[in-house]
C-alpha cells in the first residue's frame, strides 16, 4: 500500500508488482534550518557582490515573490533578504510585487500564509495586473514578442526576487528567470513566449535549458528587465529548504538547476500503465495545473499507454478557455495541429497548456482522478474519470490486461524522466 499525494490528505493505492519512481530529493535533505541556508547562501553569492552592497544607496525596492501557485519557502527566503537590504540601505523604501503572471489575483489570507503574519501585516504588497495599461513596452525578445513589463517593478531603484527550483514541463526548470517572465510581464508578453512553435520545441521540455527558445526568452528578458538580484530554494519532499542558491539571476539560477538535476532524474522501463500525481496541495489546486504531472507519465509510457493522472483541484477547473479549448468537438491530434497554425502574436491564453494536454491524449488514453463534481468536467475533456486511485487502476487494467506493466511516479512535477535505454 501507498499513499500517492493528493489535496492535504492524500490517497491509498495498492501497487502490487508496480515500478515506484521516486526522485531522489529526499537525499538532499539538510540538517540546517532553512533560514540558515538562505542565510549562508546570502553571505556567498553567485557570480554577484552581496546583496546588501547592491542596495547601498538605492531609494526603493521592488521585491518580486511568487504567487499562491507556488510552494516557494517564503517564510525562510523574505525575512533573510530584507535584512540584507536594509543593513546596505537602512532607510529604503521596499514594496512586494506579486509575480501572477497570468494567474489570478493571489487572496489577502493566501499572502499572509506564505508571508507570516509580521511581514504581511507590515509590508506593502502589490499585486501584478497582466493587464494593466500601466505596463510598459521596454524591448523585443529573441523569438520577436514585445517585452512588457509591469512599471512599478522597472521605477524601483534596487530589482530583487524569490523563487524555488523544481523541474518544469516546457521551461526546463521553473525559478530565476520565471520571476521576470511570466512573473510581471504583461499577458501579450506571455502569450507570444508561450506561442504554439516553441511549445512544439523538442527542447521544450523537462529538465531542458540548452536550446529551449522558451527558455532563452525569459533569460533575455531578466536582462532587459535589470533584475539585480535572486535567491532560489531547492525544497524537499516536505517542501522545506533543502538547498539554496544567492546571487546573479542567471549564474545562480543554473547553478541551483545543476544540483537539482543530479535529484530529480530518474530512469524509467517503458509502462503500459503509468500513475502519477502532480504532487498535492497547492499544485494539484485545479484541472489546469494536472497536465505538469502528465507529461512525467508521458515521458514513462508506451505508445497508447494509459495515463493515470491525481489532482484534487479544490479550485476547479483552473481557466474557462483551457476548458472550452479542450471540451470542443476536435479530436486532440486535430486541436494540436491547430495549435501550431496561431501566429505567435495571436497565441491565445492557455494555448500552451492545452497544447500538452492534446498532445498527451493524441497518444495515450488519460483517466483523471478527483472529486466527484468534476466527473463531468473531466470527461468533457476527453479523458475518463474515476473516485479514486484504485478504481482508475482497475479501469486501466481492463483496457491493458491483469499482466501490464505498472509504474507509479508518485509526484510528477519534481522528477525529470528518461527511458532506459
Amino acid at each position: 500500500m501507498i499513499t500517492l499525494p493528493y489535496g492535504k490528505t492524500g490517497m491509498p493505492l495498492e501497487e502490487g508488482n508496480a515500478a515506484v519512481l521516486h526522485s531522489h530529493i529526499a537525499e538532499l535533505r539538510s540538517d540546517v534550518p532553512g533560514r540558515e541556508l538562505v542565510r549562508r547562501a546570502l553571505e556567498a553569492p553567485i557570480g554577484s557582490p552581496r546583496l546588501r552592497d547592491l542596495a547601498k544607496g538605492k531609494k526603493t525596492c521592488c521585491f518580486i515573490i511568487s504567487d499562491h501557485t507556488r510552494p516557494v519557502p517564503s517564510r525562510d527566503i523574505v525575512p533573510e533578504m530584507l535584512a540584507e537590504i536594509r543593513e546596505g540601505s537602512p532607510d529604503i523604501d521596499v514594496f512586494f510585487l506579486v509575480a501572477t503572471g497570468c494567474h489570478r489575483e493571489t487572496r489577502p489570507d493566501e499572502l499572509r500564509a506564505k508571508l507570516g503574519d509580521e511581514i504581511f501585516e507590515s509590508a506593502k504588497i502589490l499585486v501584478h495586473d497582466c493587464d494593466s495599461e500601466d505596463n510598459i513596452k521596454i524591448g523585443v525578445l529573441p523569438s520577436g514578442a514585445p517585452l512588457v513589463l509591469d512599471k512599478k517593478a522597472l521605477d524601483a531603484d534596487l530589482m530583487v526576487a524569490e523563487g524555488f527550483i523544481e523541474p518544469h514541463f516546457f521551461a526546463g526548470f521553473s525559478g530565476g528567470r520565471k520571476s521576470i517572465l511570466p512573473g510581471i510581464c504583461d499577458r501579450e508578453t506571455v502569450l507570444g513566449n508561450h506561442c504554439g512553435a516553441f511549445i512544439d520545441s523538442p527542447f521544450a521540455r523537462t529538465g531542458i535549458l540548452e536550446n529551449n527558445p522558451i527558455h532563452t526568452d525569459m533569460v533575455d528578458a531578466v536582462k532587459q528587465a535589470g533584475l539585480d538580484f535572486i535567491v532560489n530554494c531547492i525544497i524537499d519532499e516536505n517542501k522545506n529548504t533543502a538547498a539554496a542558491f544567492a546571487g546573479d539571476p542567471i549564474k545562480a539560477h543554473e547553478a541551483g538547476c545543476r544540483e537539482l538535476l543530479g535529484y530529480c532524474r530518474i530512469e524509467a522501463d517503458p509502462s503500459d500503465i503509468v500513475i502519477t500525481t502532480n504532487g498535492g496541495a497547492p499544485l494539484d489546486q485545479n484541472f489546469y495545473q494536472c497536465v505538469k504531472c502528465m507529461t512525467a507519465a508521458e515521458a514513462a509510457a508506451v505508445e497508447g499507454g494509459v495515463i493515470i493522472a491525481l489532482s484534487e483541484c479544490a479550485d476547479g477547473i483552473g481557466g474557462d478557455y483551457f476548458y472550452a479549448q479542450m471540451s470542443g468537438p476536435q479530436t486532440a491530434q486535430e486541436l494540436y495541429d491547430s495549435f501550431l497554425e496561431v501566429p505567435m502574436e495571436q497565441t491565445p491564453p492557455d494555448q500552451w497548456q492545452s497544447q500538452i494536454f492534446a498532445r498527451v491524449l493524441a497518444h495515450h488514453p488519460v483517466i483523471v482522478v478527483t472529486r466527484p463534481e468534476l466527473k463531468e468536467v473531466v470527461e468533457k475533456c476527453k479523458c475518463m474519470y474515476a473516485p479514486t486511485a484504485q478504481q482508475a487502476l482497475d479501469m486501466a487494467f481492463e483496457m491493458k490486461g491483469r499482466d501490464a506493466r505498472v509504474t507509479v511516479i508518485p509526484d510528477g512535477v519534481s522528477v525529470m524522466v528518461q527511458m532506459k535505454k
